[in-house]
């Protein structure tokens, strides 16, 4: 037999004959558990419902009350508008009043607190805009005890004492009293625990424990009302803002991780995506959240452009402020709910 007929013919054996065809059989799998094991979160596109002239700038801040009323801090007038969690307008004021908005918060006694960038200050005020104190030099910028520039957040403890994040171009944490006299401060530019490069938000939790937006060296860092340090959570993203849950779990709102580039504006850190992060106290990750990110003047609803800041109701629903979006968004939170469909997969 010529070596050329012995292939044939053991090709033959195998395939069943020289000439068939093999075909694959349909195979039944067991029957796998489907299980929505993960939480998620679905955007609510009617959220909220704005009245005719009512508009949007670059929305900075956003903070959930006690009343569950969600306060929106964009910039353009009126700068500060009310809307509650199922998306009515309550009340809106702030005409011509802040130099650029970047943050807005409630304290224990239900004050409102703003970080006016533009103003180089941080504010006090009544819940209908009166003005009560302000920290800093309006209209000022500076590098001492009296004058910031550039502040991005302020957090204030129950006791009402405040912390502000000084964080375009001081680098630094300041520390007042509850009368607005200046106690401290800690922080310069640079990578090592304690420094920074850009501390963008700051949160604080039922402990008292200090969280900073560290935003350009990519960090959180945790640190105790005295200023000493305490922790930092390194290469999970680039944080811009922050909440604290009634629980002690901390989101973040941002962007992954990414390199330097050449091109880069100073302050600008162009984000790779969009991501929300919930850590623990100790800064276990326990979700982490990707969100598409959206092109400019092309945002869908649930895409989310320059991610800026984050506040969560009491049903754990998160809210969103986006820079170059120009809008608020609302993600419903859907729970895991741990039942199994009874489809069997076939595999061809």
């Amino acid at each position: 037999m010529s070596r050329r007929l012995a292939m044939l013919v053991l090709v033959a054996a195998v395939t069943g004959s020289a000439g068939s065809t093999v075909r694959a059989q349909k195979t039944e799998l067991p029957d796998f558990p489907r299980l929505n094991v993960s939480r998620t979160y679905r955007v609510d596109p009617s959220w909220p419902k704005r009245p005719d002239g009512l508009e949007w700038d670059h929305v900075p801040g956003i903070f959930v009350d006690r009343k569950q009323q969600v306060w929106i801090f964009t910039r353009t007038d009126p700068a500060v508008q009310i809307f509650t969690t199922s998306g009515r307008h309550v009340r809106s004021w702030g005409r011509s009043v802040f130099g650029r908005p970047h943050q807005i918060k409630l304290d224990h006694q239900g004050n409102v607190w703003v970080a006016d960038q533009g103003n180089h200050c941080v504010m006090k005020l009544t819940q209908e805009g009166k003005p009560l104190l302000v920290l800093g030099t309006r209209g000022e910028s500076g590098d001492d005890q009296r004058h910031m520039n550039n502040p991005t957040d302020m957090v204030v403890s129950p006791s009402g004492d405040i912390f502000v994040s000084d964080g375009y171009a001081n680098s630094r944490v300041m520390h007042f009293d509850k009368r607005g006299r200046f106690v401290k401060m800690w922080g310069k530019l640079g990578v090592r625990p304690g420094e920074f490069s850009l501390p963008h938000a700051i949160a604080m939790d039922s402990k008292g424990r200090l969280y900073v937006a560290d935003r350009n060296n990519a960090r959180v860092q945790v640190f105790n009302q005295e200023g000493k340090f305490l922790d930092q959570w390194r290469h999970i993203l680039v944080p811009w803002g922050f909440c604290v849950t009634a629980d002690d779990e901390i989101w973040a709102c941002g962007s992954g991780p990414m390199a330097w580039r050449k091109d880069d504006v100073v302050l600008g850190v162009p984000p790779a995506n969009q991501v929300l992060v919930k850590f623990s106290t100790t800064g276990k990750v326990l979700e982490y959240v990707v969100i598409p990110k959206g092109d400019d003047g092309k945002e869908q609803p649930g895409e989310l452009n320059w991610v800026h800041s984050i506040a969560v109701d009491k049903d754990g629903n998160l809210y969103c402020g986006d820079i170059n979006g120009k809008r608020a968004q609302k993600f419903v939170l859907v729970p895991a709910t741990g039942q199994a469909t009874k489809k069997v997969a076939k595999q061809r």
